[in-house]
């Protein structure tokens, strides 16, 4: 089982950037493929972007193609999600998600763990 918690949102004006980071708890961390899903008010959650276990495959939503990176560093149990080019439509309260299938891509299922989320307000 993993524990992750976001962090790094925030308020900024569009055309501005922002990065999160998600740390995870448990020597297994590298074991899972990681992803990020927002969800905006009045909306369902939505994938936005997510990477495998060694980061040698990653998928993006189209909406954020482009703009936002995926990353992941395993030695320090963290993944990023590097937003550039916010728009008002990114906003949205962001989740960290792993799924214990190391290449899974979560675009067709869904993750097994989720964090507790982090707000992201983008400004026109």
């Amino acid at each position: 089982q993993v524990q992750l918690v976001e962090s790094g949102g925030g308020l900024v004006q569009a055309g501005g950037s922002l990065k999160l980071s998600c740390a995870g708890s448990g020597r297994t961390f590298s074991a899972y493929a990681m992803g990020w899903f927002r969800q905006a008010p009045g909306k369902e959650r939505e994938f936005v972007a997510s990477i495998s276990w060694n980061g040698d495959s990653i998928y993006y939503s189209d909406s954020v193609k482009g703009r936002f990176t995926i990353s992941r560093d395993n030695a320090k149990n963290t993944e990023y999600l590097q937003m550039n080019s916010l728009k008002p439509e990114d906003t949205a309260v962001y989740y960290c998600a792993a799924a214990q299938r190391p290449r899974a891509t979560m675009i067709d299922r869904p993750p097994d763990y989720w964090g507790q989320g982090t707000q992201v307000t983008v400004s026109s």
